[in-house]
């Protein structure tokens, strides 16, 4: 028995309906891709290393600095990049990893998950980074900077080593600081992708905006 068939009416409503839909996805990827590959504000990096900072270079090693913020999701890919840098740098790289700690925050507020993967890297230490003093001194101001000293003090490397956020895999920052570690050619700068360390009141607030 043929069943009823849909109206004329009908037809054009279920038609509209996937035209919005199919629109709505694809403006929604559309809108995912271009924050994938937005990345934060240009930094003012030191040419040479501030004297000031609580960090002391180890002589005849190079010297890495991360800023990260612990509770930004973007930043587990920055640390899984680093731990490649540090398993083909080995000795060569002295490095450390700064989690911002908000002044008004509670005690250990930044040691969750993050601070923990940090740790866990061979060759890297974890410090606490006071109000953001050290990202200050060190012109970063997003999650997941990195700042690459040689063994003179002169700054070789500035940038992220992620190609977008939160996203892990063969990139032009992380291959740029392997080579310079490694004496060879390598870019200076690449974009940081993650989130804002000057801002941390959202995240603060319990929002995982990346």
């Amino acid at each position: 028995m043929e069943g009823r068939r849909p109206s004329a009416r009908m037809r054009l409503m279920l038609a509209v309906t996937g035209v919005l839909w199919g629109g709505a996805v694809v403006g929604g990827m559309t809108a995912l891709a271009r924050y994938s590959h937005t990345a934060g504000p240009s930094a003012e990096p030191p040419a040479r290393f501030p004297e000031d900072s609580a960090l002391r270079p180890t002589p005849g090693r190079f010297l890495l600095v991360m800023l990260a913020h612990p509770r930004c999701p973007c930043t587990r890919a920055s640390l899984a990049e680093l731990q490649e840098v540090m398993e083909r740098a080995g000795p060569r790289v002295d490095a450390h990893v700064l989690f911002l700690h908000p002044e008004r925050a509670d005690a250990a507020w930044e040691e969750g998950p993050l601070w923990q993967r940090a740790a866990a890297i061979p060759g890297v230490t974890v410090r606490q980074d006071e109000g953001g003093v050290e990202a200050q001194r060190f012109g970063a101001t997003t999650s997941g900077h990195v700042l690459l000293f040689d063994a003179g003090g002169h700054l070789r490397f500035s940038g992220g080593i992620t190609g977008s956020r939160g996203h892990e895999g063969n990139n032009a920052g992380r291959a740029s600081v392997e080579a310079l570690v490694m004496q060879e050619e390598g870019r200076s700068q690449h974009p940081v992708y993650g989130c804002a360390l000057e801002d941390p009141q959202p995240l603060l607030a319990g929002s995982q905006r990346p």
